[in-house]
């Protein structure tokens, strides 16, 4: 797999904080990789690694095939980086600032900027300092796009945004990926990267919990409802990797992931279960299922009994 951003076994810690634990991760160029998780998960913190504005206190990091501290000037001038308050010159104009930005770049910047400003109905005359949050965010992704930039990094760049500037801003993510570019999404707004990504990564307390292609996800993990016919039944779990289990009355919820094919066979009219259903859940549930750290997860089969995933959930 050609990675453009790599890391191997990186670890932060900020006094008691793990901010990052041992973190592998590998993403292929030419998509939308949406890196999930609550606010002080480590996100940030592996943002600031890749930009070479961190040190990890160990692992290796790479962007573009380039060592993320010793070549972090080279990989700034390849990718485009946008933060959820972007830190602009407010005295300038939007005309003024992509003419101070574009020093730092070829000559093809001004020209890509412009029609960038006009796609966003950005009136280039306007100082930074009368703008809308939502017109500061297209002026700052106008100037992190307009570089052609191989990946373009984003941490929480819809947060505080209104509906429609966050759909535009999501489109223009998937336009992006369409051309070969990469784009990797930082955001604890699930819903929204749920119609965007094409890989996703949930990052809890500093672990990197899971990394997947979206539809492969969907594909592994099932809602299995069995509705008992007295609400003491005991029954077996699913033959899968059981995520999280919940009880409500007659009914048990269980979140699974590689299910095994013939799983309903264990749950015929001798297994003490009325009815059983299966559903694919959503991303935000899966999101729960794997970091909430109140659900209750029992422990599934052995692990020669399971069958081999692409990717384990810890």
């Amino acid at each position: 797999m050609n990675s453009i951003i790599s890391l191997k076994n990186v670890s932060k810690r900020f006094g008691n904080k793990q901010a990052l634990d041992h973190v592998n991760l590998e993403i292929p160029s030419g998509i939308v990789f949406a890196l999930l998780g609550e606010n002080g998960a480590g996100k940030t913190t592996m943002i600031r690694i890749l930009t070479g504005t961190l040190k990890p206190d160990s692992g290796h990091a790479e962007v573009l095939g380039m060592h993320c501290l010793k070549e972090s000037e080279d990989i700034r001038k390849k990718t485009g980086y946008v933060s959820d308050a972007p830190a602009m010159y407010d005295w300038m104009t939007a005309e003024e600032i992509g003419w101070f930005t574009s020093a730092f770049y070829d000559d093809l910047f001004p020209g890509r900027y412009v029609e960038a400003l006009g796609a966003f109905d950005i009136s280039p005359g306007v100082k930074i300092k009368h703008m809308s949050k939502g017109q500061r965010a297209k002026v700052a992704l106008a100037l992190a796009t307009s570089h052609d930039p191989s990946l373009l990094i984003l941490d929480e760049p819809t947060s505080g945004l209104d509906p429609m500037v966050r759909r535009q801003f999501l489109e223009s993510m998937v336009d992006r990926a369409a051309l070969g570019h990469t784009v990797l999404l930082s955001s604890h707004q699930i819903s929204e990267v749920e119609r965007v990504a094409d890989w996703i990564g949930i990052l809890h307390e500093g672990e990197l919990k899971l990394v997947k292609p979206l539809q492969a996800l969907r594909d592994s993990t099932q809602v299995i409802t069995a509705t008992l016919d007295h609400s003491d039944a005991t029954v077996v779990l699913p033959r899968g990797d059981v995520l999280t289990e919940s009880k409500n009355g007659r009914q048990l919820r269980w979140i699974v992931t590689d299910l095994a094919d013939d799983w309903r066979q264990d749950y015929d009219e001798n297994a003490g279960v009325v009815r059983v259903d299966q559903a694919t859940p959503t991303l935000e549930e899966i999101f729960v299922a794997v970091c909430d750290p109140h659900a209750s997860r029992p422990k599934s089969q052995p692990p020669e009994a399971k069958p081999s995933g692409e990717v384990a959930y810890s």
